[in-house]
């Protein structure tokens, strides 16, 4: 993996947490239940999803809307 910028991730409590313009640009849902999935959650198991709040945009839009 190449090493990621100042704006893809942050720490939080010790948690390493991907921003949605790493999950964007990496393109597609891992499943994990990302705290900013770009994606809906599209690939995570309904049992967990309906137990996920929905994701909150870090930088405050979907990064695939132009800003």
């Amino acid at each position: 993996m190449s090493q990621l910028q100042d704006d893809e991730f942050y720490m939080d409590k010790g948690l390493f947490v991907l921003t949605e313009r790493f999950l964007w640009r990496r393109g597609y849902c891992c499943g994990n239940g990302c705290r900013h999935c770009p994606f809906d959650y599209e690939s995570v198991p309904p049992r967990t999803k309906e137990n996920l709040e929905p994701p909150v945009f870090y930088f405050g839009n979907h990064p695939g809307e132009n800003s």
